[in-house]
């Protein structure tokens, strides 16, 4: 879900404030900033956007608290987030938690795994093959790290194949809880007894039949073990 000036904190200067706010989120949005980078400096941002001094830094300060920018002592300030729902949700993820981040998994993850195998285009599953394959090999490589990241490319593929923006973008915002989740349950090592097979899930979004693909997104996603 992307930032919008109503869904950060504005100080009540006004309408200056919202109109930069607006004006910083479009250029962080179209990749002018991208994350990771670093903003220009307050003058600059004074000059190029042609308001006060005070105005750039509500402004900032707005992004900041909604999780889209990070100030760094004497660094500068820089994008972390198109997404302001992303740091709200990694900054409530915690281990007593867990199981509530698995159900809310579970809600995304049936919900769009029985809407790809109704939706579902020869290019979705090429996707979700070459990711099932990627996912077979990771697990296979032994290292944890690399198949966390394949296995929440692969459930981010079915979403994909779903065909709902704002699924996908909901889905996006909680991808940092989703890893975690994986990670929760496989620990410090890739053991036998974890592996959970997700090839009859893509075959049920192949054969398009919503019913079987809702099942095998479910089965996997039990607290407290789901992966």
């Amino acid at each position: 879900m992307t930032p919008t000036v109503d869904s950060v904190a504005v100080p009540p200067r006004g309408h200056r404030v919202r109109q930069t706010i607006e004006q910083l989120r479009e250029r962080i949005l179209g990749g002018e900033w991208p994350v990771g980078g670093r903003i220009p400096t307050e003058p600059q941002l004074v000059a190029a956007l042609g308001v006060g001094r005070n105005t750039v830094r509500e402004a900032v300060r707005a992004l900041v608290h909604a999780g889209v920018l990070e100030c760094r002592q004497g660094s500068g300030t820089y994008v972390v987030s198109t997404d302001e729902l992303a740091p709200v949700v990694a900054r409530r993820l915690t281990d007593d938690r867990m199981a509530e981040v698995i159900e809310v998994r579970r809600a995304f993850e049936v919900e769009a795994a029985r809407l790809a195998a109704l939706r579902r285009t020869p290019e979705d599953l090429a996707a979700l093959d070459a990711a099932l394959a990627t996912r077979e090999a990771a697990w296979r490589s032994g290292r944890v790290a690399e198949f966390v990241e394949a296995d929440a490319a692969l459930h981010t593929a079915v979403v994909a194949a779903a065909h709902n923006g704002m699924l996908a973008e909901l889905y996006a915002s909680v991808g940092t809880a989703l890893r975690s989740t994986v990670a929760h349950a496989m620990g410090d090592a890739l053991e036998p007894e974890r592996y959970v097979d997700h090839g009859r899930l893509v075959a049920a979004i192949r054969d398009g039949d919503p019913a079987r693909a809702a099942i095998e997104a479910g089965a996997f996603l039990e607290p407290p073990s789901g992966a």
